[in-house]
């Protein structure tokens, strides 16, 4: 097996108590993720950093019930419920092999605050109820803002993960935020003071 990175000193400052379950899961990942095609065979040597963190670093951002779009490995999905267990996480994803992963890790780690659902953004039929949705490297943002802000509550957030050109994708996507009647669009940057490549996540609220 690939050798795993060393987990960094600030996992444990952003997990606090619910370190353990982190490190189960990403010793889970670090075995089996690229013989189940969850992770590239170059990821083990910066799991912690390039996937773990830099998802579970955005955790204090979300309340009450969170939808993550395109779960995939549980990235960011499955770590911020690990991270946030007060939050009601549902994490949507189409592939059946990857929903096999996230029930087994859901249950091996026995959290409760889950539901897998196998579907697209576009199958959710519940309506406009989440406090927020989250997605990361599934697509750019003019593509996502059509398949998430629908999903959100009049006043919810849309919480997204982006790479360096987040800037580009919020100029390139001024007609799709103007059309679901997206406010206050932006870019932080978090974590800058814990990790050597913080996470960019482009917040927007959504009305309804």
């Amino acid at each position: 097996m690939t050798e795993v990175e060393p987990e960094p000193a600030a996992a444990a400052e952003i997990f606090g108590a619910r370190l353990d379950a982190a490190r189960r899961f990403t010793q889970a990942l670090a075995e089996h993720g690229e013989e189940r095609g969850l992770i590239g065979p170059l990821e083990p040597p910066r799991l912690w950093s390039r996937h773990i963190l830099n998802s579970a670093v955005v955790a204090p951002l979300f309340s009450g019930r969170v939808a993550d779009i395109g779960s995939g490995a549980g990235l960011p999905g499955l770590v911020l419920a690990i991270a946030r267990p007060d939050v009601e996480w549902i994490l949507i994803e189409p592939m059946e092999r990857r929903i096999a992963w996230l029930n087994e890790q859901v249950s091996e780690l026995g959290l409760e605050n889950v539901e897998v659902l196998r579907g697209r953004a576009e199958d959710w039929r519940r309506g406009p109820v989440l406090d927020a949705v989250t997605a990361r490297a599934v697509s750019a943002l003019r593509t996502l803002v059509p398949l998430t802000a629908p999903l959100v509550r009049d006043g919810g957030e849309l919480i997204l993960l982006k790479g360096t050109s987040a800037s580009n994708e919020i100029a390139a996507a001024e007609k799709q935020l103007r059309k679901y009647r997206l406010s206050n669009v932006r870019l932080e940057v978090v974590g800058d003071d814990l990790l050597e490549e913080p996470t960019r996540v482009v917040r927007a609220t959504v009305r309804g």
